[in-house]
């Protein structure tokens, strides 16, 4: 079975450069260099080797795998969805997300804001320095700053005259 294809008319092939076609013409192979060609043969290594024998053995596993072998097991599925709690709250969390993104600021009533000053006045920030001064004195006052004195002691006992002059009286 031969194949007739036709041949291209002169006018139907690409047209050359002339200038290429005189540099083509006038070629000297004899300009070329000689160049001994090498041929590289890789092997794989030993590595690759027993990859591929791995491989190989694993999918002959598969393929020869006896499905008749298994057990027989039941599925037991569990229901994800979510109780009746849980989906009201979670509608009334929807409920106030949508409230607070929807919410109308035209309907507010303008308000005036009033500050007001927390901090004590000046004379009851005095006093209290006062009295933290008074309680400091106090609490680190130091004994041994004092100086020694004697203690003398005068009991003046009545007379014989005084006590008769009460006892008259």
């Amino acid at each position: 079975m031969a194949c007739s294809v036709d041949a291209p008319s002169l006018k139907d092939l690409p047209k050359v450069a002339t200038d290429l076609k005189s540099q083509l013409e006038a070629f000297n192979p004899s300009c070329l260099r000689d160049v001994d060609t090498n041929e590289k043969i890789v092997l794989p290594s030993a590595e690759d080797v027993a990859t591929e024998k791995t491989q190989q053995s694993l999918f002959a596993g598969i393929e020869k795998f006896d499905a008749s072998r298994l057990k027989h097991t039941e599925t037991q599925e569990k229901n994800p969805l979510p109780d009746k709690d849980v989906v009201a709250a979670e509608k009334a969390h929807q409920n106030l997300l949508d409230g607070v993104e929807h919410f109308d600021k035209t309907q507010m009533k303008h308000t005036e804001t009033e500050e007001k000053n927390p901090l004590p006045p000046k004379e009851a920030i005095e006093a209290e320095k006062e009295k933290n001064k008074f309680l400091n004195g106090i609490e680190n006052f130091d004994p041994t700053k004092l100086k020694h004195t004697e203690t003398c002691e005068k009991n003046p006992l009545p007379t014989k005259d005084v006590i008769e002059q009460e006892k008259t009286a």
